[in-house]
């Protein structure tokens, strides 16, 4: 696994990304292949690799990357509902090494997933 990624290349705007969140902790973008209608990533700027990596100094990060999503749900006026995907390995369907959350809304998704 690589420690630079796609994303750490958008964390330091080294290339572009349709960025609708940024603060100190954690960045969201718009997913540039779209799964919803509303489809969009929410990653650390710490670089954690995938969810098995998180340590017990990580909980406030994580919990802080939670309310993000919350409140970009709202900010989306997903009212009728959402989902958030945290996909962790190759089995798991994880194809960025580094920690992102996926907002998924703007329809009726089904169950179960893939």
């Amino acid at each position: 696994m690589s420690e630079d990624t796609i994303f750490g290349k958008i964390i330091r705007k080294e290339i572009p990304a349709d960025i609708i969140y940024e603060d100190e902790l954690c960045l969201a973008f718009r997913d540039i292949n779209p799964q919803a209608p509303t489809h969009i990533l929410v990653i650390p700027k710490k670089t954690i690799p995938r969810l098995a990596d998180i340590a017990d100094q990580d909980k406030e990060l994580l919990g802080h990357m939670l309310l993000t999503v919350k409140s970009i749900a709202e900010k989306e006026g997903l009212s009728n509902g959402y989902r958030v995907v945290i996909n962790t390995d190759e089995d798991g369907g994880q194809t960025v090494f580094h920690l992102h959350m996926h907002l998924l809304g703007g329809r009726s998704l089904s169950w179960p997933p893939g």
